[in-house]
């Protein structure tokens, strides 16, 4: 292999044998107080963190968590939103030489009690109050958890638990230590090697309980020195941080990228000013998951049913010509100069301003990963001229093992395999692949290890095939591939994609797996939804009230007409129902990465489905929703069926 392969963006090698911290070490001392290595916007102000001041905040954090009693291998878990003071949390658990572990923020108290419980966490990160109240509330239940450090002070002046300290307490400890043995940071960190545990990070849960991924040094370093090879980012580069760290996608770019390359990572005032701070930014490099770029999707539609004619009618100009000229490319076809100065137009009038208020200005790099993404939305991000890529992994494989080429994307694919990596498809159809990002195993859970990991290669559980371009053509999960009525396989994902293409449904589940027809459960999004009934004089007070208007019921049988064009007769939806909520995790239906959980909601809501397929016009629930903090909600009300026209 030619050595600059074997090489991070900074030069140092990736080899066996370093780890993460030895890695942060040597960038901290390249860059010291010369660059920014991260910003947080606090009160209306971006406020720069050298690299200087990362070091110095996670060396004494480090010492701290060595003064309160941390081992080598001791998990040390995080919750909190994506701040500094996060990726300081964990950056200083790896260089005390213990093993990182990541919560969602909005886990419910029994995810927290199973996670810190399961992985047997001694020590817990919270940012404030909130976070504070869920571990107090499992820290008797949870026997290897010592001690609960929270940073934000708001609300916690009357907290007297002896198991909980501050931020600031940890890293005062650690100054203590620092003063007592000069130099133990930097022989700590010079300790160990790349195959040792460094995350032990929980999977989505799609079926039962998360399983726990034992991920080492090596594993994550390599797949970003293999992601940055194909495309190479600079330490000039933004990144901005706001998808949760406890998902394996913001690791990937935060730390198995962002430490080799030395590019700045941006975090937002707040999650809910996200996209707004990401605008201000103008990142290089993007990651999101489908849902990201599904709502800046539905952001653009909403704008051009608000515009004006004139707008209207210049969108669909710049939209048609964008298409053309992506679907150009798409067929690896040269565009023509006349289309050249069509998509000059496009850009000036259109484009320009569209990729500017997404955010997307200066992005060299968007990835998509995570869940499938469906080609009406890609192909509309690429006739915007986004360089918009698919890519393909699990948290088993540190992230990624697959995505898509420069001059070679096919959006019904998500490309080829990066370095290092190689792909198969077994007899039965199952993907699997083989890498130095492999995992090492469930952590408590061989058996589990034993049939995902086989002579060195992962088995996916995901179906697909490799078609004549050797791209990997993703179908769906096995267990999820539909059995249509005429025998054919068929992706409910697939059409699910192209259901929320509309900017009228937030969510949408498909079944039809060995039934006589296709039906579909719908979820409407509230505010399009309700701002579109304001226009048309109709009232309603509530979600599950607008649902079953039957104007709405009508307006989103159009939606399922459009999706079902270009369809096979036995995959159209026939009958639909109009959910009274939308999906939530919190209620369990869907996965903290907003992956919808199958087995989970087809027992939730099997009435439901049974009346589709029955003469049913009406179907009675009586049920309870959960919110975050625990509390219940009872609810009962009926929902319409109402059967797709021309099907």
């Amino acid at each position: 292999m030619p050595q600059d392969d074997k090489k991070g963006r900074l030069g140092t090698e990736i080899t066996k044998d370093l780890t993460i911290p030895q890695l942060f070490g040597e960038s901290a001392a390249r860059y010291g107080k010369e660059r920014v290595a991260m910003r947080e916007k606090e009160f209306g102000i971006w406020r720069p963190i050298t690299w200087h001041d990362y070091l110095e905040n996670v060396k004494y954090l480090a010492l701290g968590l060595i003064s309160l009693g941390l081992k080598d291998g001791d998990k040390v878990a995080m919750i909190g939103d994506n701040r500094p003071e996060g990726l300081w949390s964990e950056m200083a658990a790896l260089c005390a030489r213990g093993v990182a572990v990541w919560l969602f923020q909005e886990s419910l108290v029994e995810e927290v009690k199973y996670i810190v419980d399961h992985s047997d966490t001694k020590f817990l990160f919270g940012e404030g109050q909130e976070e504070v109240d869920k571990a107090i509330s499992i820290f008797d239940e949870c026997p290897k958890l010592e001690k609960v450090i929270w940073d934000d002070p708001k609300g916690m002046r009357n907290y007297d638990q002896d198991y909980l300290i501050s931020f600031k307490e940890v890293q005062a400890l650690g100054r203590e230590l620092d003063k007592k043995k000069p130099g133990l940071f930097e022989d700590t960190i010079n300790k160990g090697h790349g195959g040792e545990v460094a995350l032990l990070f929980y999977t989505s849960g799609t079926t039962a309980q998360p399983k726990g991924a034992l991920l080492s040094h090596y594993n994550l370093l390599s797949m970003g020195k293999n992601l940055m090879s194909i495309d190479p980012c600079f330490d000039t580069d933004d990144f901005v941080s706001y998808l949760p760290f406890a998902w394996i996608g913001e690791q990937m770019m935060s730390i198995s990228c962002g430490l080799q390359i030395g590019f700045t990572i941006n975090f937002p005032e707040e999650p809910e000013t996200a996209q707004e701070n990401i605008r201000e930014i103008g990142p290089h490099v993007m990651f999101a998951p489908p849902r990201l770029y599904e709502q800046m999707t539905r952001t653009v539609q909403v704008k051009y049913l608000d515009a004006s004619w004139i707008k209207r009618k210049i969108f669909e100009l710049g939209t048609k010509i964008g298409y053309h000229v992506a679907d150009l490319k798409f067929q690896k076809k040269s565009v023509p100069w006349y289309w050249q100065c069509l998509r000059w137009f496009a850009y000036c009038t259109l484009q320009k301003k569209l990729k500017d208020h997404l955010g997307l200005s200066r992005v060299r790099y968007a990835y998509s990963g995570g869940a499938a993404m469906g080609p009406d939305h890609f192909r509309f991000f690429h006739a915007l001229g986004v360089n918009l890529k698919q890519i393909y992994g699990q948290t088993e494989i540190a992230g990624i093992c697959v995505t898509h080429r420069d001059g070679d994307i096919k959006f019904d694919t998500v490309g080829l395999p990066i370095s290092e990596t190689e792909v198969k498809i077994t007899e039965e159809g199952e993907i699997i692949s083989k890498s130095p990002s492999v995992f090492l195993g469930y952590y408590k859970n061989p058996e589990a290890t034993k049939e995902t990991l086989r002579d060195g290669w992962l088995y996916s559980g995901d179906r697909g095939f490799i078609d004549e371009d050797d791209h990997l053509v993703v179908f769906d999960r096995s267990k999820d591939v539909m059995t249509l009525r005429d025998g054919r396989p068929f992706s409910p994902q697939y059409l699910e994609t192209r259901l929320k293409f509309s900017p009228y449904l937030r969510d949408a589940w498909v079944v039809g797996d060995k039934r006589d027809f296709v039906v579909a459960v719908t979820c409407i999004d509230y505010p399009v939804v309700g701002k579109w009934a304001d226009e048309k004089k109709l009232n309603y007070t509530s979600y599950p009230e607008l649902s079953q208007k039957p104007e709405v019921y009508d307006l989103v049988e159009k939606q399922i007409r459009q999706a079902n064009k270009d369809l096979p007769e036995v995959a159209r939806v026939r009958r639909f129902v109009n959910l009274y909520k939308e999906f939530d995790p919190d209620d369990d239906e869907l996965t903290r990465t907003r992956k919808l959980r199958r087995a989970f909601v087809e027992e939730r809501y099997d009435d439901i489905v049974e009346a589709l397929y029955s003469d049913a016009e009406v179907v009675h629930v009586d049920t309870t929703i959960t919110y975050e903090d625990g509390r219940k909600s009872h609810i009962k009300t009926d929902l319409h069926i109402q059967r797709v026209a021309g099907d």
